[in-house]
């Protein structure tokens, strides 16, 4: 397959996170890919081995929720790297304001995951307030014929549903959970004026007149531990919570408290602070639903995120607008786009420091557009 910059050798790409076959083949097909894993090498070595070869790579492929990051650390590793392109939504992971700094462009997953992660949201609200898992695990355990019918749960039908962060998963969320005749209200940087939700520009006053509270937002300094022991108290003992942004979206010490002392009923995780490690306390709770950051993952959508990586790869080095643009460099500032500099390519997914080796996303109230 002919290289995608019309030049007669492919360009260099850096495959730092674990990939599939069928990922693996359509990088390989368009692209010389230098792969951290294959290597053997500590990532400042390889980094510095690729950083002095003849034709440097301009574009690199990593995994969120790690320790590689999008920032002046991987920029000074390899000088080369001008785009960054995140198979996530959020962008917790890229030093936005690095990247205007040295006029790097930046892309994201686009809408790739968005209706996966809502599907899983509205599966975890059912899961917890009719407790079909704890239910499940009554019935394995033997306890049925022993203990009698299991402790009733409570309707998703009708229930008020306050939704943090109302982007393109936040959305999609409310949508399915009309079709429950949930009353929908959210809170988000801005309101939504076409929309027919309540605002709340307060998070507590949203937690209060909520059953319901789904986390759906970006993660960043004004969203860290948004849910935190007031908000908690705001909701309820009667009130669920259910995460799907990211893990420090949600106070996770504060959560096992209301939920230890019965001030909420309980609680859909997605996504925790420290994963993959869960908090012991959380993982012995009987009203707590755990699952390990897949809202994002089906087969059809991981094969969607490859489609979209090579095509906004493609893109990119033939001079083409990215798909999915987070931002466009214009004299230094960072501003919403469609356009693309020419440089080089980054795929990133979340968090963590340049060493070694892991949003909603949606994001809407990050303004970043989506877990897990």
């Amino acid at each position: 397959m002919a290289s995608p910059s019309g030049a007669g050798k492919p360009p260099a790409v850096l495959l730092l996170r674990p990939v599939d076959q069928p990922f693996a083949v359509a990088l390989r097909e368009r692209y010389r890919v230098l792969d951290l894993l294959s290597s053997g090498q500590p990532l400042p070595a390889f980094l510095a081995a690729a950083a002095a070869a003849p034709d440097p790579p301009r574009a690199a492929v990593v995994m969120g929720g790690g320790s590689i990051r999008a920032d002046a650390a991987l920029f000074d590793a390899v000088p080369s790297l001008r785009c960054v392109v995140s198979t996530a939504a959020g962008v917790d992971h890229i030093d936005l304001a690095e990247c205007a700094r040295r006029g790097v462009v930046v892309a994201n997953s686009g809408t790739v995951y968005s209706g996966d992660v809502a599907d899983h949201a509205v599966g975890m609200v059912i899961d917890v307030m009719r407790r079909v898992s704890a239910a499940e695990r009554y019935v394995r355990r033997g306890l049925w014929p022993v203990q009698g019918d299991y402790p009733l749960g409570s309707k998703v039908s009708g229930k008020r549903v306050g939704i943090i962060g109302l982007g393109n998963i936040g959305s999609l969320i409310a949508k399915r959970l009309e079709a429950f005749g949930c009353v929908i209200s959210y809170n988000s940087r801005n309101p939504k004026r076409s929309l027919p939700y309540t605002y709340y520009a307060d998070v507590r006053a949203l937690a209060a007149d909520s059953d319901v509270l789904v986390v759906s937002c970006a993660l960043n300094s004004e969203t860290r531990h948004i849910v935190g022991g007031e908000v908690l108290d705001a909701l309820g003992e009667g009130g669920v919570v259910v995460n799907v942004g990211r893990g420090a979206n949600v106070d996770e010490a504060a959560l096992v408290r209301a939920l230890r002392e019965g001030r909420i009923a309980g609680a859909g995780l997605d996504v925790f602070e420290g994963e993959p490690k869960v908090s012991p306390e959380l993982r012995e709770m009987e009203n707590v639903v755990l699952t390990p950051h897949v809202a994002v993952w089906t087969a059809e959508s991981r094969s969607d995120l490859r489609d979209h990586t090579v095509a906004n790869l493609d893109a990119f080095f033939s001079g083409d607008p990215l798909l999915t643009p987070e931002g466009l460099v214009e004299g230094g500032t960072l501003v919403d786009g469609d356009g693309c500099a020419k440089g080089s390519v980054l795929l990133g997914d979340s968090g963590g420091e340049l060493g070694t080796e892991e949003v909603e996303g949606g994001a809407e109230h990050a303004e970043v557009g989506a877990a897990a």
